[in-house]
């Protein structure tokens, strides 16, 4: 099942051009407001999962982040951000791995997913990924799903909708405290509106 779908995204990633997808940002301002509220510091481990060629590590760069890792299941996604980001790409960590295989050599001030953690549908995914988070982060960490007024589909697969009451269930009872959540309408490339929910949590002490 996993290699059907890596298959399924190499193939996106191999014939589909930024402005044929509907994730395609221009700006992550969402995301970058977070980053500004949460004050991360420059020099904070920052993963990016499912990022893609997403531009979001263009403004991690930009604005001097030190130690910037960026995850996706897809090779042909990252090397599609590596080809765009030239020598800058060299101050990235990049991972190709599915999220529910990695294992983390270090552990995140910030963990930030946009439309990765949506795909986990199952019960025994869904917990696998908390899991993994759990394990993996000291700090921070910034979710974006679509909300129950967003697509139900992404790319032909099977999403899970949240409200910002079943979001903060999933990671609050995982030891992370809601510091906010925010509705979003993201503007596809052709034009049309997703509604996402984002939200921002602190790892608890244990």
């Amino acid at each position: 099942m996993q290699t059907q779908i890596k298959n399924h995204w190499e193939h996106i990633y191999n014939t589909k051009q930024p402005n044929q997808v509907s994730w395609t940002q221009e700006m992550p301002s969402i995301s970058i407001n977070f980053v500004k509220q949460l004050q991360i510091p420059k020099d904070a481990a920052i993963i990016d999962v499912g990022g893609g060629d997403s531009k979001f590590v263009d403004y991690l760069l930009a604005k001097g982040y030190t130690n910037v890792s960026v995850l996706d299941i897809s090779e042909a996604a990252i090397n599609r951000a590596k080809a765009r980001l030239g020598d800058k790409a060299l101050n990235v960590n990049w991972i190709v791995s599915d999220i529910l295989a990695f294992n983390p050599a270090l552990q995140y001030d910030l963990w930030h997913d946009r439309a990765a953690f949506h795909f986990q549908t199952e019960n025994s995914s869904i917990s696998k990924y908390i899991d993994i988070v759990n394990k993996s982060v000291t700090g921070k960490v910034i979710i974006g799903t679509f909300s129950v007024d967003g697509p139900t589909k992404c790319s032909g697969l099977e999403i899970k909708q949240y409200e910002e009451i079943s979001l903060k269930n999933e990671f609050e009872n995982a030891q992370f405290k809601n510091i906010e959540c925010k509705r979003d309408d993201h503007i596809t490339p052709s034009g049309s509106v997703q509604n996402f929910i984002f939200c921002a949590f602190e790892k608890m002490a244990s």
